[in-house]
């Protein structure tokens, strides 16, 4: 069969269901709360706000979506179950000072989950957001 005699799918095999890599959706009680700590304390941008159900806030190509409780991303499932805030996955922000951004978060009032872990790969530790959502500050060993 020649490339012109496939039939045409919903998926293709070769090239894949994504086009591109979007965002992270982070579920979040207050949109407006959310947008003050990833811009003020993690140097976020503020790409869109429509509060209090959405923000896009970006750090480099990475775009974080806040969706609060009216966001059409925040529904229930179909079986009831309710989208939650917190949870293991996260996003990693490499820093370049683990242990100077550790003190600068502290004297924020930001909730740490752990405290700086280290291993042959770097050391890290995992923060909150106002929501419980993690975030892991990463620096890579040298």
């Amino acid at each position: 069969m020649g490339e012109g005699d496939r039939s045409p799918t919903i998926v293709d095999a070769q090239s894949g269901v994504a086009a591109s890599f979007h965002g992270v959706r982070y579920h979040v009680a207050d949109v407006r709360r959310s947008v003050a700590f990833y811009t003020q304390h993690l140097g976020f941008g503020l790409e869109h706000q429509q509060p209090p159900a959405f923000a896009n806030v970006s750090l480099g190509p990475l775009h974080v979506l806040l969706s609060g409780p009216g966001a059409s991303g925040s529904r229930p499932m179909p079986d009831g179950r309710r989208q939650e805030p917190g949870g293991w996955n996260r996003i990693v922000l490499r820093v370049t000072d683990l242990p100077l951004c550790i003190d600068v978060l502290k004297k924020a009032g930001i909730r740490f989950r752990n405290q700086m872990e280290v291993g042959p790969g770097g050391r890290q530790v995992q923060i909150e957001d106002p929501d419980g959502n993690p975030i892991e500050l990463f620096e890579p060993a040298r």
